[in-house]
């Protein structure tokens, strides 16, 4: 070992480190107050208007589907009664033996029917679910 190894030290540089930056550095303000609740409110209003638009044509869609049911199921019970009346004589359908049940109202005056008239040629699961559909809502 003829010579041996000369060891420098790490030292830090002349002048020293660089400060550690330790304070708080507030971030840049995108929006003011005012702007965001101006922009709430512009968005809200907006949401709430699609909202109506689409809540309307809904339930115009639901009540045209279900009048149409329900005109189905009337001209279903005219049939169903026909057929099942068919063989008694001078039974007309919608009457009770020739004479109308309302003589006060004109001739093309729709009644509505009773629940359980109305229901009366329905399959026995949709008459449930109509008479139980109050309990679970």
């Amino acid at each position: 070992m003829a010579s041996a190894i000369k060891y420098l030290q790490d030292l830090p540089p002349v002048g020293g480190y660089k400060a550690i930056p330790f304070e708080r550095i507030p971030t840049k303000r995108l929006f003011s107050g005012y702007s965001m609740f101006l922009g709430y409110a512009g968005i809200t209003t907006v949401g709430f208007y699609l909202y109506y638009l689409t809540l309307k044509k809904v339930t115009n869609e639901e009540l045209e589907n279900k009048g149409g049911k329900f005109l189905k199921q009337i001209r279903r019970n005219r049939e169903e009664e026909a057929k099942l009346m068919a063989n008694v004589p001078g039974w007309e359908v919608g009457t009770w033996y020739g004479e109308p049940i309302y003589k006060t109202l004109p001739k093309d005056t729709l009644i509505e029917p009773f629940f359980h008239e109305y229901f009366a040629h329905a399959a026995p699961s949709d008459t449930e679910k109509r008479l139980l559909f109050r309990l679970w809502t």
